[in-house]
């Protein structure tokens, strides 16, 4: 699978960074998941940047702000809520409380992601690019700085 991660210096902060994930065909994940959900879910979507926000300027992506094990076990995929009572998901990379790789999602209306079937690509997209992001690190082709605020490597790409 070919992608880019784009550092998104209008989210990011001084406890986190964050990041999209762009496919080979140049959808920005993120990007997409606004746009098919800014309808129907604007305040939703504005509580979701408000936390991404506050994550990257304040708090760090400290774990409880997402529902953690939403992918295969050890990938780090997880789901990040506008509010816990609410039901729009946006799938999301966790790497430790430094670094955020947002994706996409949409609203959860089934008891489990595997009966939605947007939510369900959503999620398995994501855990291709976790699996692809665990081989470029393990390989050396990604890396963390050395302050571990910002990933490093031929995948990354600064807006």
């Amino acid at each position: 699978m070919k992608f880019i991660l784009n550092k998104k210096n209008k989210l990011s902060g001084n406890r986190a960074t964050v990041y999209t994930v762009e496919l080979e065909d140049g959808t920005d994940l993120f990007n997409q998941f606004l746009n098919e959900n800014q309808e129907n879910y604007e305040s939703d979507l504005k509580n979701i940047l408000q936390r991404i926000r506050s994550m990257a300027t304040k708090t760090g992506a400290q774990e409880h702000f997402f529902k953690m094990k939403e992918g295969k076990p050890g990938d780090q995929v997880c789901a990040l809520y506008d509010t816990p009572e609410k039901n729009l998901r946006l799938y999301c990379i966790r790497m430790g409380n430094t670094v955020i790789i947002l994706s996409g999602g949409g609203p959860k209306t089934t008891r489990t992601l595997q009966q939605d079937p947007n939510l369900k690509k959503e999620n398995y997209l994501l855990r291709d690019v976790s699996d692809a992001i665990l081989q470029k690190m393990t390989s050396g082709e990604l890396r963390f700085s050395d302050d571990e605020m910002e990933l490093k490597g031929a995948i990354i790409n600064h807006d």
